[in-house]
């Protein structure tokens, strides 16, 4: 009746079972992983510093902000490092995302309200795989100060 033996179709289906059980527990501890960027109170501006080891290649910071908030976000090198990690992609909680290699990665209006995540990563095309230094500022400017430049 089954091309295969019952015990090896059981076994099969609990090993895929598993792996996919392993795997959603992977993708949620990296979204607990993500570092918190927090603004002082009454800041509208932040500075992230922090260095890539030789085997890492990105890390991860996430922020609430509300539809409509002007954000920038701009990645420098990391005086005393060897390496730069300038990659940045702001990923956005619909779903999008956004950026680039190096200096400006986002400047404009949030387009919705939520959980944001910011990865910075190491340029994988032009690493000699030593540590990657990085030092990214975020503004995101409030809500009333927000409205005369996202209309």
């Amino acid at each position: 009746m089954f091309p295969f033996p019952l015990k090896l179709l059981i076994s099969t289906i609990a090993i895929v079972s598993v792996m996919i059980a392993t795997d959603a527990q992977a993708t949620s501890s990296k979204v607990a992983a993500d570092q918190p960027i927090r603004f002082a109170k009454g800041q509208i501006s932040t500075t992230l510093t922090g260095t890539l080891n030789p085997k890492q290649h990105e890390r991860w910071y996430q922020f609430e902000a509300s539809s409509g908030q002007y954000a920038l976000i701009n990645i420098a090198p990391l005086a005393g490092t060897s390496e730069t990690a300038n990659v940045g992609v702001l990923h956005m909680p619909n779903g999008s995302q956004d950026g680039t290699k190096g200096g400006i990665i986002y400047q404009g209006c949030l387009p919705v309200s939520g959980t944001y995540r910011l990865r910075i990563a190491r340029n994988l095309m032009a690493t000699r795989g030593k540590t990657a230094g990085y030092t990214a500022e975020v503004i995101i400017l409030p809500k009333y100060v927000s409205e005369t430049l996202c209309p």
